[in-house]
């Protein structure tokens, strides 16, 4: 993701900048099938699907430990989870307030635009 432009978020709650956006229709087919999934609710492939996700390297704005979980995206031909994933903050189990997608294991993210 070498030259991504970052941009602060409006309302933000701290100075992390967040990534630029990226548009569902832009994601890979396995991102945009399970963005759709954590819209409904399910259902998940991987059991680690839909746990609280730490923001511990502080890539992604502030928020109470629980606001943020993360959803695996199949990465093909991969023997475990990949490194693809997507972020999402807000309480399940109500829509997201936010998605963010990684495809280099946490190390950034582009909020998904709808």
């Amino acid at each position: 993701m070498a030259g991504l432009a970052f941009t602060p978020l409006a309302g933000a709650r701290s100075s992390v900048d967040v990534p630029v956006s990226v548009a569902v229709s832009s994601l890979p087919p396995q991102a945009r099938a399970t963005y759709r999934s954590i819209l409904k609710g399910g259902p998940f492939h991987y059991r680690k699907d839909g746990i609280v996700f730490g923001n511990y390297e502080r890539q992604l704005p502030a928020h109470a430990r629980g606001y943020y979980h993360e959803y695996t995206v199949k990465t093909p031909r991969s023997r475990n989870r990949g490194a693809r994933r997507i972020v999402c903050g807000g309480a399940p189990p109500a829509p997201p307030e936010v998605c963010y997608y990684t495809d280099d294991h946490y190390a950034s993210f582009r909020r998904i635009e709808p």
